[in-house]
């Protein structure tokens, strides 16, 4: 398969949308309290998307009606956002993308709501988190390969004790919200057998981890929600990037 490589101009376009859905990522989480329903927030971002001049990218997805993935604790992707309510000292991951102008955005935060009593455990476990996605993101770069965005990831989540998913990854965003290539979180090949990183590509990096062992279950109740089999506590980290001649740009600042 061949990346869909993107004009500057189309990069341009989509950096407008990641710039407005940064700033409803932010709006989200400051609304996202003690007592708050996922629904709620789920309904705010429905309402900042066309505030925006976009749409939902996620309900485009054949069989996803919703604006956003919303998982707790354990709950690593793809949660909905049911009626569930909020409690003190949730970690909370909230993940959402926007249709603008031909192309789509994605981006996700992890953070914690309220006081938990291992909240320094967890402080620390969201830093390792922010830290690989931002280590990574200097990594895709012309003349790379996706494999050093994975190594990256791995090397830094692993090396704080923690566990990347190796079966959930990144992927290309663009005129589609999920696109070629994929973006794994872990290097399973030699680095030269992975997808060079070309200008053009448009990719949205994923830190997908958690703090015990990897293996995930899907929730039968809702068939979408995915958590860790061993109920340990889960984190995403994602930003849109677009490769030009000259490095990166963050589509999602």
């Amino acid at each position: 398969m061949k990346a869909d490589l993107k004009t500057p101009q189309e990069i341009e376009l989509m950096v407008e949308n990641g710039t407005k859905l940064s700033a409803i990522m932010e709006q989200l989480i400051n609304f996202t309290k003690v007592g708050t329903k996922l629904s709620e927030v789920e309904t705010l971002a429905v309402k900042l998307m066309s505030e925006a001049g976009g749409k939902p990218g996620f309900a485009m997805v054949p069989g996803y009606h919703w604006a956003t993935c919303i998982n707790l604790n354990e709950g690593i992707v793809h949660g909905i956002p049911n009626d569930r309510k909020i409690k003190n000292g949730d970690l909370v991951t909230i993940d959402t993308g926007m249709f603008y102008k031909g192309f789509h955005s994605d981006m996700a935060k992890s953070f914690l709501v309220g006081n938990n009593p291992y909240q320094t455990d967890i402080g620390k476990f969201l830093t390792t988190g922010k830290k690989a996605l931002e280590l990574a993101i200097i990594q895709a770069k012309p003349g790379n390969r996706i494999g050093h965005i994975s190594q990256t990831i791995q090397q830094t989540i692993e090396s704080d004790g923690y566990s990347v998913s190796y079966e959930l990854t990144g992927h290309g965003v663009g005129r589609t919200l999920h696109e070629y290539p994929q973006i794994p979180g872990i290097l399973t090949v030699e680095i030269d057998q992975t997808p060079t990183i070309k200008s053009g590509m448009t990719l949205a990096i994923e830190v997908i981890y958690n703090m015990g062992e990897p293996d995930i279950i899907t929730d039968e109740s809702d068939g979408w929600t995915i958590r860790m089999a061993d109920n340990s506590l889960a984190a995403v980290f994602e930003k849109s990037v677009g490769i030009t001649d000259k490095g990166n740009v963050l589509i999602t600042p």
